[in-house]
C-alpha cells in the first residue's frame, strides 16, 4: 500500500543506513528510494539494504530504483555484475529495427534479472532523448538513435523487457533532453526550438510511449511553452505538453533536485515541483541537510498521483517470464555481432 507515502524519492549516503537515515526515513515515510555507485558493493549487502528500506517504511512493493542503462550509467557492475552495452550500441546492430529492438528487448530482460536478484523493481530507463547535432555530449550514446522512430522502437523493446522480468521502466528525459547544449547537471539548458520542431522530433518518442507507467522530466528550460523555468517546474510544460499534446497519464517524477539546473532552496525547488503538477520529487545525493526540506515541502501521495503509483506497482503482480541467464547472455552476444 503506498496511501501513507509521502510523494517523494530519496537516496543514502553508503552501503547500509545509519541510525539518523533510519530514522529521517521512518519519520518521512518517502514513496521510493534510489541507489547510486556509492551504495553498491556485492549482492548481498544491496539486497540488506533494499530489504532495510523497505522494513522501515513497512512496505514490501515500496519501489526501489537505479540508473541501470549500461555503457556510461550503470550503478551495478563488474566484478559482481557485467558490464552491459550504451544504448547506442543497439542502434547500431546490424538488420534493421526490428533486429535492433530484439537484442534491446533481450539486454533489458538480462538487466532486469540482476536487479531483482537484490529486490531492486525500477530501473530509471529508457533515454527517450533524441540527440540533435551539436547538443552537449551529456545524452550521447545513451540515446538509441538520433531519429525518434528508432528511439521509440528501442526504448519500447526495453520497456517490454523490464516489465516481463519484473521491473518498471522510467521514460526520461520527458520532454526531452537531446537539443540542450549544457550538463544540466552543472548548469541550466535552453532550447529555443520551435513547437514544432519539438514536437516533430524531440517529443515523438515519448508520445509513443506515453502508456508507460513512469516518467521523468527534463531541467530544461523550453523557450517556445515557457522562457523562464525550466520543464520540471513549468506549469505550461507538465500540463500542455507532457500531460497534453504527449499524453503521458503515468507516474510523474523530477529528475534530480540536487541538480545544478535548479536554484534555490531545496524547499522551495520541491514547491515548484509540486505547483507545476509533477507526482513526485527526487532527491538523490543522500544529503538530509538537502533532503530534509524536500521532505518537508512534499505532501502525502493522494489523489490522482496515487491512482498512478497504484497502477504502476499493480504491474510487479505481472508473473514474470523464466529466463535462462547463460543462454540469454550468450544470445544477447549473438545478436550484437550481426550472426542470428
Amino acid at each position: 500500500m503506498t496511501k501513507d507515502a509521502k510523494a517523494f524519492i530519496c537516496g543514502c549516503k553508503g552501503l547500509s543506513l545509519e541510525p539518523h537515515e533510519r530514522e529521517l526515513i521512518a519519520r518521512h515515510r518517502p514513496w521510493g528510494f534510489i541507489l547510486f555507485k556509492r551504495n553498491i558493493g556485492d549482492p548481498a549487502q544491496v539486497a540488506a539494504l533494499v530489504a532495510s528500506f523497505r522494513e522501515i517504511v513497512g512496505r514490501e512493493d515500496a519501489p526501489v530504483l537505479i540508473d541501470q542503462e549500461g555503457g556510461r550509467v550503470q550503478r551495478m557492475g563488474p566484478p559482481h555484475w557485467p558490464a552491459y552495452p550504451a544504448a547506442a550500441r543497439f542502434g547500431e546492430a546490424p538488420g534493421g529495427v526490428e533486429a535492433q529492438a530484439r537484442a534491446a528487448r533481450l539486454n533489458a530482460r538480462v538487466m532486469a534479472a540482476d536487479l531483482t536478484a537484490v529486490g531492486i523493481n525500477v530501473d530509471c530507463l529508457p533515454v527517450l532523448d533524441v540527440p540533435a547535432p551539436g547538443s552537449h555530449a551529456i545524452v550521447g550514446d545513451r540515446a538509441y538513435g538520433a531519429d525518434p522512430q528508432t528511439v521509440a522502437a528501442l526504448g519500447r523493446a526495453v520497456c517490454e523487457g523490464m516489465l516481463v522480468q519484473g521491473v518498471l521502466p522510467v521514460v526520461k528525459h520527458i520532454p526531452g533532453h537531446g537539443r540542450a547544449k549544457a550538463d544540466s547537471h552543472l548548469e541550466l539548458p535552453r532550447v529555443s526550438a520551435s513547437k514544432k520542431e519539438l514536437e516533430d522530433i524531440d517529443f515523438k518518442p515519448f508520445k509513443r510511449l506515453c502508456d508507460m507507467p513512469l516518467g521523468m522530466t527534463a531541467h530544461v528550460v523550453y523557450e517556445a511553452f515557457d522562457p523562464e523555468r525550466p520543464g520540471t517546474c513549468s506549469p505550461v510544460v507538465v500540463e500542455r505538453v507532457i500531460r497534453g499534446s504527449i499524453g503521458f497519464d503515468g507516474l510523474l517524477m523530477s529528475d534530480d533536485l540536487s541538480m545544478k539546473a535548479l536554484s534555490g532552496g531545496f524547499g522551495e525547488r520541491a514547491e515548484a515541483v509540486f505547483a507545476a503538477g509533477v507526482d513526485l520529487a527526487l532527491h538523490c545525493n543522500g544529503d538530509w541537510a538537502e533532503t530534509g526540506p524536500v521532505a518537508e515541502a512534499a505532501p502525502v501521495l493522494q489523489g490522482l498521483s496515487l491512482e498512478r503509483a497504484h497502477r504502476a506497482l499493480e504491474l510487479l503482480k505481472i508473473p514474470q517470464q523464466p529466463l535462462d541467464l547463460v543462454d540469454a547472455r550468450a544470445r544477447l552476444h549473438l545478436m550484437l555481432a550481426g550472426t542470428v
